[in-house]
């Protein structure tokens, strides 16, 4: 089985992407799930509380999701720190997913920042998807309600799209003028011949 990570900047596109793939059958482990998932932990709650205090939680004692990220997005040691905390939890979790999938052609694991956090070389192909920075950005404020230069914050924390590309295997353009289905079977394609 081939294990392929598929990446790109924030509001490239990757979740319509992935859905596509998920139709034609091929297993997705989405990595932004699952690390809102170990927020409900009660042992990565007491981490989280040690390095960053109380004011990433509400009231009920959970994480307050959007609290964290106006904290990491705006300070790279309280990003690292999260960094720090919750991938090796999410490998953990895609290592055990993989035996799942053991005979299938391959898998992908999606993540926006497989190339920042030095993860590519634990996969065999890479799948990079863009979009022009400035529908990126469009895309980013109507999906989160939050301004420009929020979302720049955020972007100012990934590498540029143009370097993914360079160490992209494949590359899917998501600008509204390209086709994507055609794209995805291209590259299923090829994957599903290379097993």
């Amino acid at each position: 089985m081939l294990k392929v990570a598929l990446t790109g900047n924030i509001g490239s596109g990757k979740s319509i992407v992935t859905r596509i793939f998920r139709t034609l059958g091929v297993p997705v482990f989405i990595a932004d799930i699952e690390a809102r998932l170990l927020y409900f932990r009660d042992d990565v709650k007491e981490i989280i509380r040690q390095e960053l205090g109380d004011g990433v939680f509400n009231d009920s004692g959970e994480i307050d999701t959007k609290a964290l990220a106006g904290v990491i997005f705006s300070d790279k040691q309280a990003l690292k720190t999260v960094n720090n905390i919750i991938h090796p939890l999410v490998y953990h979790e895609y290592k055990n997913w993989l035996d799942l999938y053991s005979d299938e052609p391959y898998t992908i694991h999606e993540s926006a920042i497989l190339f920042e956090n030095n993860l590519i070389s634990r996969y065999d192909k890479v799948i990079v998807v863009t979009a022009p920075e400035s529908l990126r950005l469009k895309r980013v404020m109507e999906r989160d309600g939050v301004s420009a230069e929020k979302v720049k914050a955020r972007m100012a924390n990934q590498w540029p799209e143009e370097e993914k590309v360079k160490k992209a295997d494949f590359v899917i353009i998501n600008d509204g003028e390209h086709f994507l289905i055609p794209q995805i079977l291209q590259i299923d394609k090829i994957l599903k011949s290379n097993k």
